[in-house]
């Protein structure tokens, strides 16, 4: 268990599942974790489902967290860590869930002896299965690191990755989900073609999705072992597989990979 005061300003569903990772898991007791949303029935609301502290100010959050989670819009998140950096200890550390800001920007405000690290979720943690990377700066100790990691991990899995591979995160787990949802879709408008009801089509695709990937991360085969395991001589499945070939399957997932990530890297800079 962390022994520690976690605070969280802003409330919104990242914060709710990592909330609800911290509590299910044990991980601290629920009057340690803080929350000030700028919405009193969701600080309300937090209380009486998980028995956190509500906060009457995010002044008041800053104040009492060990480990302070930034969980506002993008677009907010420096004004904000800009108010509350007077109230925060010395030793706090400062966690930013907000996309496409760096290390350095958030120190600019935060002050340059700051312990801050930068994570990024992606949306399956809402159901326990995220990937999320954890980039500390070089402020943070390794334990404080390894904190930070297991909250992650107690939603999905987490790892350390620097900064550097930030727009690769991006491309690979944070925006990820979206073209996985579109190929679940496509397979399921194949389905119904076929004659299968829409609702049994998104299950059949969505499982196969599941339990392929489970098997990269279970049996440590090459992907392309894996494939070839279902490729049966003449069979349907090397029919199908010949086609996205054709296609330009992988060509298309690579392109489109290398564009979220170029245009990370430019929001990143604006």
């Amino acid at each position: 268990m962390v022994d520690k005061k976690i605070g969280f300003i802003g409330c919104g569903n990242m914060s709710k599942a990592i909330i609800a990772g911290l509590v299910a898991a044990g991980q601290v007791t629920p009057e340690n974790i803080w929350v000030y949303d700028r919405k009193p029935a969701t600080n309300k609301m937090m209380q009486e489902q998980y028995g956190i502290t509500p906060a009457a100010s995010a002044e008041d959050v800053a104040r009492e967290a060990d480990i302070l989670f930034g969980a506002v819009k993008p677009n907010v998140i420096l004004n904000v860590l800009k108010d509350v950096a007077n109230s925060l200890n010395k030793e706090s550390v400062v966690v930013s869930i907000a996309a496409g800001v760096t290390l350095d920007s958030l120190a600019s405000v935060l002050g340059h002896d700051r312990k801050i690290i930068r994570v990024m979720p992606n949306t399956p943690s809402l159901v326990n299965e995220g990937m999320t990377s954890v980039t500390p700066n070089v402020l943070v100790s390794h334990e404080e690191a390894k904190e930070v990691v297991e909250i992650f991990n107690g939603f999905g899995k987490a790892e350390l990755v620097p900064e550097y591979l930030i727009h690769s995160v991006v491309g690979v787990s944070g925006s990820a989900p979206a073209y996985v949802f579109m190929f679940i879709e496509a397979m399921a408008d194949a389905a119904v073609l076929g004659g299968m009801p829409r609702a049994q089509a998104y299950r059949f695709a969505a499982q196969a999705v599941k339990g392929s990937a489970q098997m990269v991360l279970e049996t440590g085969k090459h992907p392309g072992e894996l494939k070839d395991m279902v490729c049966s001589p003449g069979g349907t499945t090397i029919e199908a597989v010949k086609v996205l070939e054709e296609k330009g399957f992988r060509a298309a997932v690579i392109e489109a990979m290398q564009q979220c990530m170029a245009k990370s890297d430019r929001m990143s800079r604006a």
